[in-house]
């Protein structure tokens, strides 16, 4: 089975057309010795690393492979300690074999993970770039252990990785190299139309995912709130026959009484725009509505409370529209897998965060349109000013269930690093049900405290509310801050990205969030 994934591009810029690798399954016994290609990667476990008292491979697939080099491939794991551990890989050029190159790349402890085997696919992409590679193969060193689910799973999260991983964001550059690599064969998970199914799914949410990583990767000056708008409706005119779009205006939001949103907008010369995007299924009837709700800031200055000094990160505010790249990269892979009985509403309250005399100042009073007052202490604490008339909205639209995403607080990153978001619920029920779309995805979520006593430091003498409390748990009382704008009714979840929406080391995007968002609505699909 060969499959090609279809890339659409933001259309930002003129961008460079890349075409990423096919991917072919083989079912059959393939001898890993005579597979002809330009390097054979194999994804080993720590246990697949043992050798007996010769220093020779116990494994099977090893053992066969290193008989025809000589030995060379256990020589060289001791010689750069190379233990199968997560992250760990090599990449030799040995003769001997139908390959021109091995790769020894790490799955960590003997139960691999989803996140490991996206590493895998990650690596074979960085590797096949360092070498000019064509084509390449994927092995699993000890696949017998995996059940046939479990090579389903295994199958999806090696593609995924080697796709992102071959994917680069080349339309901000005058010149960039074309990938080198056309071709993946991913050897011993099986054939058939249940892998054709999964492996439709994953380039459906990776196709979700590079939007998403050029949404966050587009800067200010192209990414206004009125071009985020025109990519909403782009997605709504892909997939017209299961997305529509509304886009609201200043005058609309104002008849909506959407106070805190419009504050946060009124400074910037690039008006905001309020965007709704609904999936109905093509057929059948709906049994669950959810909302998906993403912050929205293509920049965030930090208005008169103004982002200075080391470390503020000004320069990168870019990513404040971190969420609402996740909430619309979702839409885009829902609109091409089409589920059943579930109902998505995806809305995005956007806008930039700027300084001029027009602009909200510390000490302002705001009404959301649920009509609470709110006392503006920081104009850089604007996010959440945003997302109040955003999950206001949500609620009116008859939802049973939402979840909102959004790079919140700094203190988030300081609680959890910037591989982990926090997750924020009152309810049990949605934390399983999203924490284990996250298991099946491989992002990583941590579940916080909704401590109400916090509450106490985000009173005001003179309004219902300021938008910032104490230092301390600043996480919490941002949440704390969002749930005075849902209706008791629903099942709400707020999910803090400030940590993983960006790979500090690579400089680049994640699309954190998309794929645990597609496989939560999947689970409440019939």
């Amino acid at each position: 089975m060969a499959h090609s994934l279809t890339r659409a591009t933001l259309g930002l810029t003129h961008p460079v057309q890349i075409d990423p690798p096919k991917i072919s399954f083989s079912g059959k016994e393939i001898d890993v010795v005579e597979w002809k290609g330009d390097i054979l990667a194999v994804g080993v476990t720590e246990k697949d690393m043992v050798k007996d008292e010769n220093l020779k491979f116990q494994n099977p697939i090893l053992k066969k492979l290193d008989s025809h080099l000589s030995g060379l491939l256990a020589e060289a794991s001791l010689e750069e300690d190379f233990n199968g551990k997560v992250g760990q890989s090599t990449v030799l050029r040995l003769s001997g074999i139908g390959s021109k190159r091995v790769g020894l790349i790490g799955l960590g402890q003997s139960s691999s993970t989803t996140a490991a085997y996206q590493s895998l696919g990650e690596c074979v992409a960085a590797a096949a770039k360092a070498s000019q590679a064509s084509n390449v193969a994927i092995v699993i060193a000890s696949p017998e252990g995996l059940s046939a689910e479990s090579k389903l799973h295994t199958a999806s999260a090696i593609v995924s990785g080697t796709v992102l991983g071959t994917f680069e964001d080349n339309r901000f550059k005058s010149e960039s190299k074309k990938s080198s690599l056309t071709s993946v064969d991913i050897l011993g998970l099986g054939t058939g139309s249940d892998l054709e199914k999964k492996l439709k799914y994953t380039e459906d949410v990776c196709s979700g995912i590079i939007l998403g990583k050029e949404l966050v990767n587009s800067p200010a000056n192209v990414l206004t709130p009125g071009v985020l708008a025109e990519e909403a409706s782009k997605i709504a005119s892909m997939y017209g026959d299961v997305i529509s779009a509304t886009i609201l205006d200043v005058e609309q939001c104002k008849e909506l009484k959407m106070g805190s949103y419009l504050g946060v907008a009124a400074a910037s010369e690039n008006p905001p725009h309020f965007i709704h995007l609904c999936y109905k299924p093509p057929s059948g009837p709906v049994k669950t509505k959810l909302a998906l709700v993403g912050k929205g800031l293509t920049f965030d200055s930090g208005g008169y409370n103004i982002k200075t000094g080391p470390g503020c990160l000004i320069e990168l505010m870019k990513l404040d529209v971190g969420g609402s790249a996740a909430v619309l990269g979702a839409a885009k892979a829902l609109g091409q897998i089409k589920p059943a009985g579930v109902e998505v509403h995806f809305i995005v309250a956007a806008c930039e965060n700027m300084i001029s005399g027009t602009g909200m100042r510390p000490g302002d009073i705001v009404t959301a349109s649920n009509g609470k007052t709110i006392e503006v202490n920081n104009t850089d604490a604007e996010g959440r000013l945003t997302l109040a008339d955003a999950l206001v909205y949500a609620c009116n639209q008859g939802v049973e269930k939402i979840v909102d995403l959004a790079t919140l607080t700094g203190a988030c990153i300081v609680a959890l690093g910037p591989s982990i978001a926090g997750v924020f619920t009152p309810s049990d029920d949605l934390a399983k049900e999203v924490m284990a779309a996250s298991e099946l995805s491989g992002e990583k979520l941590w579940r916080m405290p909704l401590e109400e006593s916090y509450w106490e430091s985000m009173k005001s003498g003179i309004a219902d509310m300021v938008n910032t409390g104490d230092r301390q748990g600043g996480a919490i009382t941002a949440a704390l801050f969002l749930k005075q704008f849902v209706d008791e009714k629903v099942q709400w979840m707020h999910i803090d990205i400030a940590g993983p929406v960006w790979n500090d080391k690579k400089k680049t995007p994640t699309g954190f969030g998309i794929s645990t968002l597609v496989e939560w609505v999947l689970k409440n699909s019939s």
